[in-house]
């Protein structure tokens, strides 16, 4: 494929490329010399569950295999048992090595529902992060000066916070970085949290007479809200493996102004008719809803398949357009043994359902009017409730859950 429309493809939702110039030149050799380029991209398997926000880059990479260049999905075993300090203001946990090979495993597993398996190349940093010695690891430390560290933001502002440092978070980027040199990476890839840890990489390979990789930094997905970034831990994330009505049900959660940023950023729509919806949103001549459902049916489609799509959507206009029940509602168990007089608190029972993790949370919900309980909603926590066989507990819109009384 000519050059030009290489760059065109890989530019596409880019945030920051640094160079397009030097890119450019590597396509340029590689084709010269009939070689594909050499892609990095490092997951510290710290969190197993892959969600769109991953994709991002994910997609990104699929791009360049899909040119013909290779793919080097760098897990971080090694790096994994620090934890990036990326954004953090207070020293990481460390993760232990079974901990680490678990969220690996995951990984491996998840990674393939979007890169070519079989054009990847995975491999795990420990195989030469393990294998240094310390004279090894001291020549690494000299390629860096503590004032490069406290450029960084987040060791900056501890720094200034007289909030502890540990040692071994300034060799977190130096490690990241040194992936590159051992694979002699051609181009990296990342979200823009991970600039500094990119520049590294791209200035160690200068140091060990390396030419410089290109950095490719995507953008980072904002979640359901609209405004955070995708994240487990707000919950505001639509993961990969998530059902297909729960994926179709978030999607359609999403505010309408994110609709055109989804469609260029996680799926594999045509930039030209993104384009179109764009236009058309922004024009005000078609119900951004209707762009919202072909978003919904496109991502679940990806991931489930045509029919997956096809229950997701029916099942959506069934629950949310014509009040009925979801077809297939878990069933939660409540013993009769924690029932007094055939009563259980409103808090119990909502924790029971399993859709929150503690009794604070379903206070919470409660409190919220979330809550709803055989059609009727409670917004108070001070009451005790008949538990009944099959009664149907609902958190928000999406959320349900049959009781079986044992």
């Amino acid at each position: 494929m000519d050059i030009n429309k290489q760059l065109k493809i890989l530019k596409q939702g880019v945030s920051d490329l640094i160079s397009e110039e030097d890119l450019k030149e590597k396509l340029i050799e590689a084709q010269k010399e009939d070689r594909p380029l050499r892609v990095k991209l490092g997951l510290d398997p710290t969190a197993p569950d892959i969600h769109l926000g991953h994709t991002v880059v994910l997609k990104k990479l699929k791009q360049f295999q899909d040119l013909g260049h290779e793919v080097y999905l760098i897990i971080g075993d090694f790096t994994g048992r620090i934890g990036d300090p990326s954004g953090k203001s207070k020293t990481r946990k460390q993760l232990s090595e079974e901990e680490v090979k678990e969220n690996a495993r995951t990984y491996e597993e998840q990674f393939s529902k979007i890169l070519d398996e079989d054009k990847t190349k995975l491999v795990f940093n420990s195989s030469w992060l393990g294998e240094m010695d310390f004279e090894d690891v001291i020549n690494l430390s000299s390629k860096y000066t503590v004032a490069r560290m406290l450029e960084r933001d987040d060791f900056h502002n501890r720094y200034q916070d007289n909030k502890p440092i540990g040692i071994h978070e300034f060799f977190y980027p130096l490690m990241q970085g040194y992936d590159s040199v051992a694979i002699e990476a051609d181009v990296e890839l990342g979200g823009t949290d991970q600039r500094f840890n990119l520049l590294v990489g791209r200035n160690l390979q200068k140091e060990y007479g390396q030419e410089s990789q290109v950095l490719v930094m995507m953008p980072l997905l904002e979640g359901l809200d609209g405004t955070e970034k995708m994240s487990k831990s707000l919950g505001n994330y639509i993961g990969i493996e998530d059902k297909p009505a729960d994926m179709y049900g978030k999607v359609m959660s999403i505010p309408d102004d994110m609709i055109v940023r989804y469609f260029e950023l996680v799926t594999n729509t045509d930039l030209k008719e993104v384009e179109k919806i764009k236009e058309a949103i922004e024009e005000k001549n078609e119900n951004p809803m209707e762009y919202k459902k072909q978003l919904a049916r496109t991502i679940v489609k990806e991931y489930h398949g045509e029919d997956g799509a096809k229950k997701a959507e029916k099942e959506f206009e069934s629950v949310f357009s014509k009040g009925n029940l979801p077809e297939d509602i878990p069933e939660v168990e409540i013993s009769k043994d924690r029932l007094e007089d055939g009563e259980l608190w409103i808090v119990k029972i909502v924790a029971a359902t399993g859709m929150v993790d503690s009794n604070s949370e379903a206070r919470r919900m409660i409190k919220q009017g979330a809550v709803t309980i055989d059609d009727k909603k409670y917004e108070k926590i001070n009451l005790d409730l008949e538990v009944k066989d099959g009664m149907i507990v609902q958190i928000g819109k999406r959320r349900f859950a049959k009781i079986k009384l044992k």
